[in-house]
């Protein structure tokens, strides 16, 4: 899966966070990243929240979002370069210093990048990703995998590689392999629509329990 790097311009004011979280919920659905969705929307509320406070209401700003590896990151530019955000060693019952005590819980690391014009305040978080274009670890694509591989007499699966002949060829690997199963079905007797609308309600439903967060591992 190719993840393009994409940005958007705001308003830096209270009653913008929820549309941004929400903006990024979307973005992570399509880029498969349901794992990191919580987190992400935390960083998008305090790194914003930090320009509302610190460089004032109604400040024009930029989220921004991309890979670096394979690690998310997130970055919130503003104008202004003299406000820096600190980290500080903020009580529980304090009313400031949260923020980026936040963000330092929750992400693999953040940093602060000034330009001549600009800030740029960013925050990084795992994904599980082992490349930018991969795909998070999961216990029924090492399976697909497998099976692809024995299909292929031991050599390796074909993977979808980062242009569009890659993608094409391996879709269509897969696609064979599909097929050929569905005649193994009907040749042994079973219905094979049947099969296939079961297969895709099952992996409907494992789908919307990645996306909520409540994904279990089926037994092999």
């Amino acid at each position: 899966m190719r993840r393009k790097p994409w940005d958007l311009a705001f308003t830096a004011e209270p009653a913008e966070v929820a549309g941004l979280r929400r903006v990024m919920r979307a973005h992570l659905g399509i880029w498969g990243l349901h794992g990191v969705v919580d987190e992400a929307q935390l960083c998008v509320s305090e790194l914003v929240s930090n320009v509302i406070t610190h460089v004032g209401p109604g400040t024009p700003a930029v989220l921004a979002v991309s890979m670096n590896g394979g690690h998310l990151r997130i970055e919130v530019q503003d104008p202004d370069t003299r406000a820096l955000p600190t980290l500080l060693d903020a009580k529980a019952d304090s009313e400031g210093g949260r923020g980026m005590a936040l963000v330092d819980a929750v992400a693999a690391r953040w940093g602060v990048e000034l330009g001549p014009d600009r800030k740029v305040t960013w925050c990084e978080l795992a994904t599980g990703l082992t490349s930018p274009d991969g795909h998070v670890e999961d216990p029924g694509v090492r399976r697909a995998e497998a099976l692809l591989e024995l299909c292929t007499n031991g050599g390796p699966p074909c993977l979808p590689g980062s242009g569009r002949l890659g993608r094409t060829v391996a879709e269509e690997s897969v696609i064979s392999l599909v097929t050929d199963l569905l005649h193994w079905l009907r040749a042994h007797g079973c219905d094979a629509e049947n099969a296939l609308d079961r297969a895709r309600i099952c992996y409907d439903a494992e789908m919307g329990a990645v996306g909520d967060g409540t994904h279990r591992e089926r037994t092999a």
